[in-house]
């Protein structure tokens, strides 16, 4: 159904259409013309004022400019000086511009303004203090980068900045700037604005202005004295003083200086030929004799504010502030003492001064007690201790391979280490006094500073471990060319400085944990404004780690380590490290000199060399030397300080001694009844004591890692040599109380010509022909009844020669013991004195021809007893019943075997007298001819049994 007001879905109403009467009603508008007239009228409005405004802006910069330099030339003459305190607050120290000198412009040459003009400002003579097109081409800049990046500085504006502005990049204060540079071009000469300028400059090394720093740098006064390289490394300064200056950087300074040449050239102030050879002109530092107190650590503190607090260097000399730090001024003062003691100190070489550095490190935070940057040290100098790495040798071997060794847990100050020669994939580390132990305590290995040790214990721990463990000490080594084990010797690719190895070292002191080392404690400004220390403590190791360090380190300057030299009456670890010169045919000299120890107060680093190595200068002292540097330092240094001791942290166990090693092992061939055997005693060393022992042929490298054997006893008898041979053995104790583990004891050298040898002989049973009693035999003398002629007892035709028993050392007491005429068992057990006897006890030889067969019985003894027993003969030779009764008056018992045999009677009785007793109960009689005999032996331990029918003497062992 459709309506009036009903569409068709998608389309749109219809509009209406005004009527007659709307359309009347309605007026269009005029649009207003745009003239040439008005259009220049409003041109010339905004001109006007943009005119009027410009014309404000240049008279207010004009008189404002002026109004500065009015109200502020007494800052041409500069400002106050910046106050060091120690770490009791006391004033230690001053930043100021103490080293200034002006000249006056008839004492300035021209070619060294030229060098100036050239490299900062070439349009300076043409321009009224501002080079508007310099202006321009940074404005252009500063819209690109959109930001103030380009200062289009001329000298004078230079000037304005430095004397009488902030170093902010805004543009109120570039107007500012350009407003103090136009009025000074009204007020002084160019020659005077130069000479203000290069009185003003900062050279860097504190030297202010350009006749101080051609004195710092060159020992010239005279300006006009300068050669051309020389104005020209001058000229190169200002940009960046402590980068450009060459004293601090020499290639740096030298680079600079060629811009600054070939700048000149360009703009016709010297030839092609003056600029070539300036360029190649090569700087030596002055001899400089000036000294001031303190000067390498207030040198530092300077340099601490930058790079940590990055605060500005000139105005740290002339803002005014109070800077706080943890100097120590009596240590500080007995360190430049002991530095100008040149007894303690090599010989001078032709060309160089053997130098050293030094640092002391409060152990509990990391401040900086003392330091000094070198010998005859001046302002601003070479500071050898943070800007001159070395090679830390053998001081090394405790950061990259003993520490994280100790933290991995596999490893202990007791540790046994190989030390014998070896090559690593090509590398072959010696020992520097050419001996090699076989094995040593990583005790041992430190204190005698062991090279093998080292760098077997880096190569099973890894090289990565070691790198990642000294990173966490700050030390980055390279992660190319530090991949290697050379760096468990100190062979490093860049070289650490001193100040990296006292903090390093004083982790351990600090229970594992490293702070920050830092000077400044907090720095206060003269508004008041206080900016505190910015450093932080980690944990770099466990205190377990560190506590086992320090014990393993306080051998080295205990007698006989190498570093017994810096002992004094404090307790004290340290570590020694030298590098080995590699110059043909002076290899037994050194390179460097290292000595890092620590108190439970301090840790100090000690470096010993000279700046350059070569064929002229190099070390001869000895390895103690620094040593000695470090107690002359430290003794004096703590001696008015309490005495404290290094503390075992809470939850770390001590260090439990292990054994002490062998010295007197013995060893002898021995050849019994046909057997060899090798006895082998030594020495006990201690109770409950298990000893191992290891034997090696002609043909093995080393001892096995396996023992042979293990005994409580303090004597073993080695029965498996196999072939004639030269035979070595060492052993070593183990207490497994405490799971630790001794020294390999002397080597005890056998040689085995035969095995074998002559027979018992025969009239005397229990003997050997060369008279020896044979200590394993069950006897401890001869038979007392001779011996029958007939088979030993196993059935078969035999030559009445006697078997001979085997009882391994092992002393037994219950035991099983089975005995068929060959009498053969094995009596392990248990008797009353705890022990155990393994073994079996071979044939009991027969009487004379017969045959029969014997049934043992197991026995148990576990007491002393002696046993009487009797027979019956047996009723004919081919066999028969022999019975026998026994009375044990201990614990034995057991059943009568039967045998065969002639018609006859025995009796016989034995004692057994021994812990436990005898293990083996009563026993059948034997086959045996008529008689009787007495059988007599005491039994203490294991052994074996050979005698003849009728009498048998037995010891154990």
């Amino acid at each position: 159904m459709t309506g009036r007001n009903s569409r068709t879905p998608g389309q749109a109403p219809k509009e209406k259409k005004p009527t007659s009467s709307a359309k009347s009603s309605v007026k269009p508008k005029k649009k207003k013309k745009v003239t040439i007239g008005k259009v220049l009228a409003w041109t010339f409005v905004t001109g006007a004022l943009a005119a009027i405004c410009g014309m404000g802006v240049y008279i207010f910069v004009l008189v404002n400019g002026d109004k500065i330099v009015e109200e502020n030339i007494d800052k041409l003459n500069f400002s106050e000086a910046s106050i060091i305190y120690d770490a009791a607050g006391n004033e230690a120290g001053v930043l100021k511009v103490e080293n200034r000198e002006n000249v006056d412009p008839a004492e300035v040459p021209e070619i060294l303004k030229q060098a100036f003009i050239a490299t900062e400002d070439q349009r300076f003579e043409q321009h009224q203090g501002v080079d508007l097109f310099s202006v321009g081409r940074a404005l252009v800049k500063d819209v690109v980068a959109r930001s103030m990046v380009e200062g289009g500085s001329t000298i004078t504006q230079q000037l304005a900045k430095n004397v009488f502005l902030s170093s902010d990049k805004t543009f109120f204060r570039k107007a500012t700037e350009m407003s103090i540079a136009l009025a000074l071009e009204k007020k002084k000469t160019k020659d005077e604005i130069i000479t203000y300028y290069l009185n003003r400059i900062y050279f860097g090394n504190r030297a202010y202005g350009v006749k101080a720093a051609s004195k710092v740098y060159f020992g010239v006064s005279n300006l006009k004295d300068l050669k051309l390289w020389q104005v020209a490394t001058l000229a190169a300064m200002p940009k960046a003083p402590n980068t450009y200056n060459p004293i601090s950087n020499p290639d740096k300074s030298k680079d600079r200086r060629a811009v600054v040449l070939k700048l000149m050239q360009e703009q016709g102030y010297i030839t092609e030929a003056q600029r070539a050879e300036a360029v190649a002109a090569e700087y030596a530092p002055p001899v400089n004799t000036g000294k001031s107190q303190y000067q390498t650590y207030i040198d530092y503190v300077l340099k601490e504010a930058q790079d940590m607090y990055k605060f500005d260097e000139d105005d740290l000399l002339r803002g005014g502030y109070k800077i706080y730090t943890s100097l120590d001024p009596n240590a500080q003062q007995i360190m430049e003492q002991t530095y100008a003691n040149d007894k303690l100190f090599q010989k001078d070489g032709p060309e160089q001064k053997m130098q050293s550095s030094m640092v002391i490190l409060n152990n509990e935070d990391g401040g900086i007690v003392a330091m000094i940057g070198g010998r005859d040290y001046v302002a601003r100098g070479l500071n050898r201790a943070v800007a001159q790495p070395r090679q830390p040798g053998s001081a090394f071997k405790t950061l990259v391979a003993y520490a994280p060794a100790i933290e991995s847990g596999k490893y202990n100050p007791y540790s046994r280490l190989p030390d014998v020669q070896k090559s690593y994939n090509g590398y072959s580390p010696r020992n520097y006094d050419g001996v090699y132990r076989g094995e040593v305590s990583m005790f041992d290995a430190v204190k005698k500073s062991m090279n093998l040790p080292a760098v077997d214990l880096l190569s099973q721990i890894g090289v990565k471990t070691g790198i990642d463990f000294v990173k966490k000490l700050g030390i980055d080594l390279d992660e190319k060319n530090d991949r290697n084990l050379a760096i468990a010797l100190g062979g490093l690719n860049k070289g650490v400085t001193t100040l990296q190895m006292a903090r390093a070292y004083s982790a351990f002191p600090n229970n594992g944990n490293l702070p920050t080392a830092h000077a400044i404690t907090k720095i206060v400004g003269d508004d008041g404004k206080i900016t505190p220390f910015k450093g932080e403590t980690k944990s770099v190791m466990s205190a377990k780690t560190a506590w086992y360090m320090t014990q393993l380190m306080q051998g080295v300057v205990e007698p006989g380590g190498t570093g017994a030299a810096a002992k004094f009456d404090r307790p004290l670890a340290a570590k020694t490290g030298t590098t080995q010169l590699d110059l043909k045919g002076l290899e037994k000299y050194n390179r460097d000199l290292w000595f890092v120890g620590y108190t439970p107060e301090w840790t100090a680093a000690v470096w010993l060399g000279f700046d350059k190595t070569d064929s002229k200068h190099y070390v001869t002292m000895g390895s103690g030397s620094p040593g000695i540097i470090f107690k002359e330092v430290m003794q004096k240094a703590l001696a008015k300080r309490p005495m404290t001791s290094f503390k075992r942290p809470d939850g770390v166990k001590d260090l439990t001694a292990p054994p002490k090693g062998i010295t007197d092992l013995k060893a002898e061939h021995i050849v019994m009844g046909g057997n060899s055997k090798v006895e082998l005693n030594w020495s006990g060393v201690g109770d409950n004591m298990t000893y191992q022992i290891f034997r090696k042929d002609s043909k093995m490298a080393d001892f096995p890692a396996e023992p042979l054997e293990s005994t409580t006893m303090t004597e073993f008898y080695d029965r498996l040599i196999t072939q004639p041979d030269t035979y070595e053995y060492v052993v070593v104790p183990y207490n497994p109380e405490n799971n630790t583990t001794g020294a390999r004891s002397n080597v005890a050298t056998v040689k085995v010509d035969a095995l074998g040898g002559n027979p018992l002989d025969p009239l005397h049973p229990g003997t050997d022909p060369n008279g020896k009693l044979d200590p394993n035999s069950p006897g401890g003398k001869p038979g007392t009844n001779p011996p029958g002629i007939g088979q030993p007892g196993n059935g078969d035709p035999g030559t009445g020669l006697p078997d001979q028993g085997q009882r391994p050392d092992q002393e037994g007491g219950n035991g099983t013991d089975g005995r068929p005429d060959t009498e053969q068992g094995t009596k392990p057990g248990t008797g009353q004195s705890g022990s155990t006897r393994p073994g079996g006890e071979t044939s009991q030889p027969g009487g004379s021809n017969g045959t029969g067969a014997g049934t043992g019985r197991p026995g148990t003894d576990s007491g002393a007893g002696t046993d009487t027993r009797t027979g019956t003969n047996g009723t004919s030779p081919a066999g028969g019943t022999n019975s026998g009764t026994q009375t044990n008056s201990g614990k034995g018992h057991g059943t009568s075997g039967t045998s065969g045999g002639k018609n006859g009677s025995g009796t016989g009785s034995s004692t057994d007298a021994g812990a436990g007793g005898s293990s083996r109960g009563g026993s059948g009689a034997a086959a045996g001819t008529t008689g009787s005999g007495a059988s007599t032996g005491t039994t203490d331990g294991a052994g074996t049994d050979s005698a003849s029918a009728g009498s048998t003497t037995q010891t154990g062992r």
